[in-house]
């Protein structure tokens, strides 16, 4: 398929497995990158994680490995440790996701992978940054959710510590690694100058999960928890309505001032009247529109609260996403034929006016690619 995104020409030799990595990488081939999935002889693990059209081909693993090309080479041998390093002379991004004392031991951190191409951007997946204690400690999504506060944060919301339903720390981190690298390489085209990235998922969870929640925390001395107390709110839920659910945020003062105007609730007044006043006591605002929202339907109140501007939405499931019209407005989903037949594909979530991304193909095959990429090599 022809690469028409803003990296058209740049090619990534791609050593990570599971989700993090791939997800980055993903991105990378959607905005024109060739990348170039190494795999193992047994193929990454996400082939056998979830339903599929055939084995080794997984949805989940369809998803983040789409639009690239899979060569197979054993890196426990000489061979293909010699073909991973012609690789590597001739590309712009090398990235992987093993510890860093495996990569070392196979002879690829990033000294030596520098000493073949000095002008590499190479990009470090890790559960935990190696200059920390943890850096050798296995890290899945699970984990590190629980080590960046988020079950303690469900506990507040249900009572109950919980994981939230989506691998946030492995999308979250790739989404970092796609602008590291990103970043790395508009460095680089300035200068001409090759770097080391490092993205790891505990920090730049903790990041993500601090954004709002450090608030008092962050001062000297500490003026409070770290805390976000709307976001934790018990309350904080959509809103059941005469035959089902919405979600609204009746939030600044001008949205409150219009929804009082037109539903007039007995509750409301002064004690409720500023964004300040209603942020002291928001449990309790969300328990008291709760009631309200009780009185009409879900259509009512949708038509009503668009019709003042107030941000609400109804309550849908993943499959309905497939048939949304507003995504099928903007051409998100992209059907890309395949071997097994025609994938849809979610698509890219962004818009370039000159160069715009594409889902870059059906994912591969274990070592579809391995002789043609041989061969590219010979020519070279």
């Amino acid at each position: 398929m022809e690469h028409t995104g803003p990296l058209t020409g740049v090619r990534v030799v791609d050593l990570t497995a599971m989700v993090m990595g791939p997800y980055c990488t993903q991105i990378l081939a959607d905005m024109g990158a060739d990348v170039i999935k190494i795999e193992p002889p047994a193929g990454d693990n996400t082939r056998h994680i979830s339903v599929g059209p055939e084995p080794g081909m997984s949805g989940v693993f369809v998803n983040v490995n789409r639009g690239k090309r899979s060569a197979v080479l054993d890196l426990r041998s000489e061979d293909g440790k010699e073909t991973l390093r012609g690789l590597i002379r001739g590309c712009d991004v090398f990235i992987h996701s093993m510890r860093a004392r495996a990569i070392a031991e196979l002879g690829f951190a990033y000294d030596e992978v520098a000493a073949v191409n000095p002008s590499v951007v190479y990009t470090n997946c890790y559960g935990y940054g190696r200059r920390g204690r943890d850096a050798d400690l296995t890290a899945y999504d699970d984990t590190i959710q629980a080590e960046c506060g988020l079950p303690s944060v469900q506990r507040q919301l249900t009572g109950e510590p919980g994981y939230v339903g989506t691998i946030m720390a492995d999308k979250v981190a790739g989404l970092t690694a796609v602008y590291a690298t990103a970043m790395a390489l508009f460095h680089r085209e300035r200068t001409g100058e090759g770097q080391e990235v490092e993205v790891a998922m505990f920090e730049t969870m903790a990041s993500f999960m601090l954004v709002e929640h450090a608030n008092g925390a962050m001062f000297s001395p500490p003026l409070g928890p770290a805390v976000y107390p709307r976001a934790v709110a018990p309350n904080r839920r959509p809103y059941r309505t005469k035959d089902g659910l919405v979600a609204a945020l009746v939030y600044n003062d001008k949205q409150w001032t219009a929804f009082v105007d037109a539903v007039r609730p007995a509750w409301a007044g002064e004690h409720f009247a500023t964004l300040e006043l209603r942020a002291r006591r928001i449990d309790t605002v969300y328990a008291l529109l709760a009631e309200t929202f009780l009185e009409r339907t879900t259509k009512d109140w949708l038509d009503l609260l668009r019709s003042l501007d107030i941000p609400a939405a109804p309550v849908r499931t993943l499959d309905e996403l497939f048939d949304n019209p507003h995504l099928n407005d903007v051409g998100f989903f992209e059907t890309v034929d395949s071997p097994n037949g025609p994938v849809r594909f979610p698509g890219i979530p962004t818009w370039f006016s000159r160069t715009p991304g594409r889902v870059a193909g059906p994912a591969p095959g274990l070592g579809a690619h391995t002789e043609e990429i041989a061969a590219e090599m010979e020519q070279r």
